[in-house]
């Protein structure tokens, strides 16, 4: 009797654990509310915190590393102009005889004056004909040339990280299918290809099914992480079709498009692989929702016709294709 209660002890134990890996990190409250996709297709998260300090949040160094190129070339643009316009206003304040310009036709505005000079000083170009005279305004100079020399390391220093960061560029294709598998059997499939000219190894898939279910009289949402075909692989060289083979155990299995409709289902997905230039792991996320996933279609052959002496070459251009299909 013992034995018995023992063996139950563990089994449910390891049914505990098998519950806890399914859960995303959203907590239960979030799963049952949300009626929202979890995953953007771009990976970001479809959630929302509020009362949190912006002294709390904010990590500038984070920020600026996260942010698009285009924003942080702006922002970096932005920072190099209020920064001379600035300290043009100050000098400009000390009045001709604090900055004189010596050079054949000498800038009569004194703004304009202030601001070239402090572009120069900034940048340490120094052409020479613009030059303070007097102790206040050489000062001035020496605390620009200090606050130059740390912004100009900083912004360096940042552009180096946003290079030197290891992030994947893995392109998955617009839809997921079900369709015809191994025979009698119909399989989830989606696929992915890198985007980029290096090289990804041990690449790792993790596949997760959200759903709306009845339990007990009340309606939840319920994750299953799916079995996979192939969880991983260690080379990535072309593209990778990904399958969840609709068994007997599946969650899948008899759902049509109406039923994932309904049940507003979402498939999760989680890619993780080693950058072999930086010999660092990457991840990306990405969902399929229920109109992102045809049932009764399958993905067109996307590899190309070559001859003997070449070699083997896939049209990533057709990686979204598919077609009806119609067993054999």
């Amino acid at each position: 009797m013992a034995e018995d209660t023992l063996e139950t002890s563990l089994d449910a134990s390891r049914f505990d654990d098998d519950e806890d890996d399914r859960d995303l990190g959203f907590g239960g409250v979030v799963a049952d509310r949300s009626r929202q996709r979890f995953l953007n297709p771009d990976g970001t998260f479809n959630v929302r915190r509020t009362g949190v300090s912006v002294a709390t949040s904010l990590n500038l160094y984070h920020t600026l590393l996260s942010m698009s190129w285009r924003k942080f070339l702006l922002l970096t643009l932005l920072l190099y102009f209020v920064s001379n316009i600035v300290f043009g206003l100050m000098y400009a304040s000390f009045g001709v005889e604090g900055l004189v310009d010596t050079s054949a036709e000498p800038t009569t505005n004194l703004f304009i004056r202030g601001f070239f000079f402090s572009v120069q000083t900034f940048a340490t170009i120094g052409y020479g004909t613009i030059h303070p005279v007097g102790i206040v305004p050489n000062l001035l100079v020496t605390i620009e040339s200090y606050y130059s020399l740390l912004a100009n390391a900083l912004i360096t220093g940042v552009v180096f990280a946003r290079f030197a960061r290891p992030t994947a560029r893995i392109i998955f294709s617009k839809v997921a299918v079900i369709g015809p598998y191994k025979g009698n059997m119909q399989g989830l499939m989606f696929r992915l290809v890198n985007g980029r000219s290096n090289q990804l190894i041990e690449v790792e898939a993790k596949v997760m099914f959200a759903r709306w279910v009845d339990e007990d009289g009340r309606r939840v949402r319920k994750f299953d992480l799916l079995d996979l075909e192939r969880h991983k692989v260690s080379f990535f060289p072309l593209a990778w079709t990904v399958v969840h083979p609709i068994d007997e155990d599946s969650p899948l299995r008899g759902l049509s498009s109406a039923d994932l409709e309904v049940r507003d289902g979402e498939i999760l997905i989680l890619l993780t692989a080693i950058d072999e230039t930086f010999a660092q792991a990457v991840h990306q996320r990405t969902s399929y929702k229920p109109s992102e996933i045809k049932c009764g279609y399958r993905f067109v052959n996307l590899y190309n016709v070559v001859t003997d002496d070449e070699p083997i070459s896939i049209d990533i251009r057709k990686l979204s294709e598919v077609e009806t299909a119609l067993r054999d």
